[in-house]
């Protein structure tokens, strides 16, 4: 299995980043919050299948990058 990374980049401080589960039942499964300029990169594995970023960021991907603008 390869697993994706991504990048989160918090723009302010208190930037939430929430990992969900994979299976029948999608729960939260982890929760950090970033102070500003802070960088926390983010791995899917068999067990993550989505990770939440809640407040302003920016998220690099192999796809490109996402500056969120909340």
């Amino acid at each position: 299995m390869s697993e994706d990374y991504v990048v989160v980049r918090a723009k302010v401080g208190g930037v939430q980043v929430i990992g969900l589960t994979r299976g029948q039942e999608t729960k939260f499964n982890h929760l950090e919050k970033l102070d500003k300029g802070e960088v926390m990169l983010c791995q899917f594995t068999e067990y993550t299948s989505a990770i939440k970023v809640r407040g302003p960021a920016v998220i690099y991907t192999k796809h490109g990058t996402i500056d969120t603008e909340a």
